[in-house]
């Protein structure tokens, strides 16, 4: 997860208090502006939240050059992100392509031209900021662990997650209720529906996978293990329903659900090249498909597989066998 102050954060590196005041007075009415007096201490504010969003950072100083902060700073994962810009006397061409080599994003000699500075540095803050937007949008529509296996590598490989539970909803009679109401308000009334799902799926760990049109996909035990994921997404099911029945209390369009539940093995990856979709795959989806169909308006229904898994923590109505298309009698309960 990123922290992302309000304020850009700007560490200044220098052992000259001279410098240091003169990067503050220029820099602190657009920017909150941290500083350090050497290498030392500019490692550890690097290594705190939240993070300084852009690094000025002199080369001479005692002690730990600053060749030697920027490989420090590049060698560690949790700072390795911040963009350096060197402010430095060296004016010689072999220094600014070493420090360039070394990580840095830019390479400024004194003496210092201010305007110059407030431009090198705003146009980073921004390449930081657009980064940071990006990476935000990406974690909507990818788990963390592939954002990174991306990042590390270009590519991310499908993987089998043997012990997972999926969660099906679909909204009750949708067709006819979508034709007497205006797109906009269509698409804000499942906007704000699908938000508080996002938020139980959350809160009880687990995740949305995808929405097509009215219907929605969550999981519960990928990627990060959980040995407990059917109790949680049923314990997300029942919470869908309460939170529609409490809306629906308020609201003009009353809006029910129809909820399924499987457990088992899954297969989980990234879905095209260009604009690609982070999905999840198997029998257990497709059978996770087929009982949230069979089951009735606002009640949560689930295989035996999952209830099997739910320890008792439930009230359970068996349905007993129930025929459901392409799979063939299959037990079935519902749980409150």
């Amino acid at each position: 997860m990123h922290f992302v102050a309000s304020r850009p954060i700007i560490l200044a590196v220098d052992d000259s208090d001279e410098n240091l005041d003169f990067i503050s007075g220029l820099l602190e009415g657009k920017y909150t502006v941290q500083t350090a007096r050497n290498g030392e201490e500019a490692l550890a504010i690097a290594q705190h939240l939240p993070r300084p969003e852009l690094i000025l950072l002199d080369i001479c100083m005692p002690g730990m050059n600053g060749f030697e902060v920027c490989q420090r700073l590049k060698s560690n994962p949790e700072t390795s992100l911040i963009p350096v810009i060197f402010l430095t006397s060296l004016n010689q061409p072999e220094d600014e392509i070493k420090g360039l080599a070394g990580g840095a994003v830019d390479f400024i000699t004194k003496p210092f031209k201010p305007a110059v500075v407030k431009a090198r540095v705003g146009a980073h803050i921004e390449l930081v900021r657009a980064r940071q937007r990006s990476e935000s949008l990406l974690a909507n529509i990818l788990p963390q662990k592939v954002i990174d296996e991306l990042k590390n590598t270009g590519i991310s490989t499908p993987q089998q997650y043997d012990d997972v539970s999926v969660l099906f909803s679909d909204m009750v009679n949708f067709t006819s209720l979508s034709a007497t109401i205006a797109p906009k308000t269509l698409l804000n009334e499942l906007t704000e529906i699908f938000s508080a799902f996002d938020d139980i799926l959350l809160k009880n760990g687990a995740q949305r996978i995808k929405t097509i049109g009215d219907a929605y996909l969550g999981v519960c035990g990928m990627p990060e293990v959980s040995q407990d994921h059917a109790i949680r997404l049923a314990r997300c099911g029942l919470e869908f329903i309460a939170f529609l029945r409490q809306r629906n209390a308020g609201c003009v369009h009353q809006w029910e659900v129809r909820i399924g539940i499987n457990s088992g093995p899954v297969v989980a990856g990234i879905v095209g090249f260009t604009k690609f979709q982070y999905d999840v795959f198997g029998d257990t989806v497709n059978l996770a498909s087929r009982v949230q169909t069979a089951s009735e308006p606002m009640r949560v229904c689930v295989s035996d597989n999952t209830l099997n898994l739910l320890q008792g923590q439930f009230n359970v109505v068996d349905r007993g066998e129930v025929d459901l298309k392409g799979k063939g009698p299959t037990k079935l309960a519902y749980i409150s």
